[in-house]
């Protein structure tokens, strides 16, 4: 099955860990709420997120090792419909290495980026992610044409006002009117 995004409207690959939820200290002001079941961190998910990434008019994917449940247990808690996952091939045993170590890749590349890449076929793409590097910059602009943003977000403090102006703007200089 082709699992490729053919179609020319921009590509969004979204991480989770970091960029939707922060790992940083907690923003809350009085009294925290309990968290919710399972991950204690879900808790720091912010429900306004998933409308302002809609907003965006992108192609919304999940790019992160939560696979299916980003769709069961994030998306219902900050608006988001089910999206489609990237599935991983050769994700690392330790996933939250930065390093990879196959064959003609180079030292500091994310294991994500080939995937990501394949996956955007020639469709223009932004990645948001906590973990981009210069060599993953470096891949993905010796690899292809198409414009691509890769965005590192803060995982201190996650995905903030300054992070959605970039993507806009970006959207804005490759020619895409769904940016509101």
């Amino acid at each position: 099955m082709n699992d490729r995004c053919e179609d020319g409207r921009p590509v969004l690959f979204l991480d989770i860990d970091g960029p939707l939820i922060p790992f940083g200290p907690s923003t809350g002001g009085g009294s925290p709420a309990p968290p919710p079941p399972g991950n204690p961190l879900l808790g720091r998910l912010d429900p306004t997120v998933g409308p302002r990434l809609l907003a965006l008019g992108c192609d919304l994917v999940w790019a992160t090792t939560w696979l299916d449940d980003a769709n069961e247990v994030v998306a219902p808690r900050i608006g988001l419909p089910t999206l489609p996952v990237v599935r991983w091939q050769d994700a690392p045993a330790d996933a939250v290495s930065s390093t990879a170590a196959a064959d003609g890749v180079p030292r500091g590349l994310h294991w994500k980026t080939r995937h990501i890449l394949d996956r955007a076929g020639r469709r223009p793409f932004i990645w948001v992610d906590d973990e981009i590097g210069a060599m993953d910059r470096l891949w993905v602009d010796a690899q292809r044409r198409e414009p691509s943003l890769l965005h590192r977000v803060d995982p201190g403090v996650g995905l903030v006002d300054d992070d959605f102006a970039v993507l806009a703007e970006w959207l804005r200089s490759v020619g895409h009117q769904g940016v509101s």
